[in-house]
């Protein structure tokens, strides 16, 4: 649940989750899944454009730092000069003054979805809905490192095998 004292940033994004070119929009969302040894939260950040993942980390609790580790990872890839949306939901992971000092800090403009929205970020849901049906499904998970080594290889997968409808199948 979001602190009343954070910030909460205008919807820059507008629904528009097909922007002309890479490194102009990036969407951000956490999910979880379970091991016989507890909850592990995955937090990730998505290239709207190409559907990539640029980032990602995996904790055993959500928290501010677990999508600032994913945030970092992007960051390191894509090396922003400005002019990039990072679009998210309001929870107090993305609403932390941390989390919006590191965007502003890297040139990046905030955005997040109204209030009560059910589709915050729709292209990360559907990846999220895509790793839950088609591997984590499909796969026990007994320890969290076993879950860690699952989750990487589908983010390979995702982003290098597995055709995207919004790409025209590619």
């Amino acid at each position: 649940m979001r602190k009343h004292s954070h910030a909460v940033a205008d919807n820059l994004l507008k629904r528009q989750f097909n922007p002309a070119k890479p490194n102009q929009a990036s969407a951000g969302d956490i999910t979880y899944s379970r091991t016989h040894q507890g909850w592990m939260y995955l937090a990730v950040v998505m290239d709207v454009h190409s559907r990539r993942i640029i980032g990602w980390a995996l904790s055993k609790r959500m928290t501010v730092d677990l999508t600032m580790r994913a945030m970092q990872m992007a960051i390191d890839l894509r090396q922003p000069k400005g002019n990039l949306i990072y679009h998210s939901d309001r929870g107090c992971q993305y609403t932390s003054t941390r989390c919006q000092a590191k965007l502003w800090s890297n040139r990046i403009a905030p955005s997040m979805s109204g209030y009560g929205a059910c589709l915050n970020t729709p292209v990360v849901e559907q990846l999220f809905g895509s790793l839950k049906n088609e591997w984590l499904l499909n796969v026990y998970q007994l320890t969290k490192e076993s879950m860690k080594i699952d989750v990487e290889k589908y983010i390979k997968y995702y982003n290098s095998v597995r055709p995207h409808t919004t790409l025209n199948d590619m």
